[in-house]
């Protein structure tokens, strides 16, 4: 029996649909659910709505200035100038005059009247600095000038309390740190041996008093500084402006003793001194005269060796007999500018210039010697 040819291809088309298809799903292995396939549940209507506002918290942190007022209390301020003023009172004879009230002081500040805060009078030990020019244009070996420097120098010295500390600095182009500051005077006759022989012609005088204030700014109690020099600046990196700038912030009272005067003039007399040189020496005894001013000291001109014992005895007087006086300027402001000071003597029932009369009742003539003022300090940036 011949069979139909269609029958068979149709045959053979039905086993293959069923077959292949199975041995596929055994290949591919079970099947796992998808649970991202679950169906979710539909939101009802009512959740469906939009949330009512509810009300926002501000996450902003507010001061309440009532009760701020009530946690700080009294504020003070750490900020407040303070200015110290040094004052001595001489007679004509340059004694210091003790015992005179603190109401009797008045305090000027740009000619406003100042509420003093603080007021002492007392001795202490000193803090000295002895600044000495020593250079070649001047002081040459066993030149006149060269020995009445080292006369004028080791007679200060031996004027000091044992209980004085002292410092020596010689200057020339630079300065020179020759004794420490040291209650020991053999250490500076020690050091005054080494002023033999001048190094340099130069003379800085500005530069060496910039260098021993700020080196002096941190030290405590009573100080001063003493000048022995003639004055003259011939090489200083400062200007005479910044050097008295610097000076009259420092707040240390400088004394000056100017050398040379009998020579100046015998050399002038003589014709050998010059206009141009003439006109030197005068700018250097104002300078002298303005640092020592202007800082409170005094200064000094001698003609002879004479005259040494009666200016030690001056400056002593001035820098340990002191009265001190305090007061806060109603002058709040930070601006950096110069502030003048004066300091009056007067009756402080009628406001009138005070008299001071001596134990026969006798009037005394007296001299204020007090700073000349100071400079503001500048806002910190």
């Amino acid at each position: 029996m011949k069979r139909n040819p269609l029958f068979l291809i149709l045959s053979l088309a039905i086993v293959v649909l069923l077959v292949v298809p199975a041995l596929q799903a055994q290949g591919q292995g079970p099947i796992r659910p998808n649970p991202g396939a679950a169906a979710k549940p539909r939101p009802d209507s009512d959740s469906a709505k939009p949330p009512a506002d509810e009300e926002k918290i501000d996450s902003r942190y507010k001061r309440n200035p009532e009760q701020d007022a009530e946690e700080q209390g009294a504020t003070f301020r750490s900020d407040v100038l303070t200015v110290d003023v040094p004052v001595a009172v001489l007679d004509n004879k340059g004694r210091f005059i003790p015992g005179i009230p603190g109401g009797n002081f008045r305090v000027l500040e740009d000619g406003v009247p100042q509420r003093l805060t603080g007021f002492e009078m007392g001795q202490a030990p000193m803090t000295v600095c002895l600044i000495v020019e020593f250079s070649a244009q001047f002081q040459s070996f066993w030149s006149e000038t060269w020995y009445q420097t080292l006369t004028a120098t080791q007679g200060f010295i031996q004027t000091l309390q044992p209980e004085d500390y002292l410092a020596i600095i010689a200057y020339d182009l630079r300065p020179e740190i020759l004794s420490d500051f040291s209650t020991n005077r053999g250490d500076a006759m020690q050091a005054m041996r080494r002023l033999q022989i001048p190094a340099f012609s130069e003379s800085n005088l500005y530069d060496t008093l910039q260098f021993t204030l700020e080196r002096m700014e941190g030290i405590e109690g009573r100080k001063a500084i003493i000048v022995i020099a003639s004055g003259r600046d011939t090489f200083s990196k400062l200007n005479y402006g910044e050097a008295r700038k610097i000076v009259q912030n420092a707040g240390i009272p400088i004394y000056t003793i100017g050398m040379m005067q009998w020579i100046r003039e015998y050399m002038d007399s003589r014709g050998m001194l010059g206009p141009m040189g003439r006109m030197d020496f005068l700018m250097a005894d104002n300078q002298m005269k303005t640092f020592a001013k202007e800082s409170g000291g005094q200064a000094f001109f001698p003609r002879f060796y004479g005259e040494f014992p009666s200016i030690y005895g001056a400056i002593h007087q001035a820098m340990r007999n002191q009265y001190n006086l305090v007061y806060q300027p109603t002058n709040q402001e930070r601006n950096g500018e110069f502030r003048r000071i004066e300091v009056q003597l007067v009756n402080p029932k009628t406001g009138e210039p005070l008299k001071v009369t001596d134990d026969k009742g006798k009037p005394i003539k007296y001299s204020i010697v007090s700073k000349r003022g100071y400079n503001a300090p500048r806002p910190v940036e």
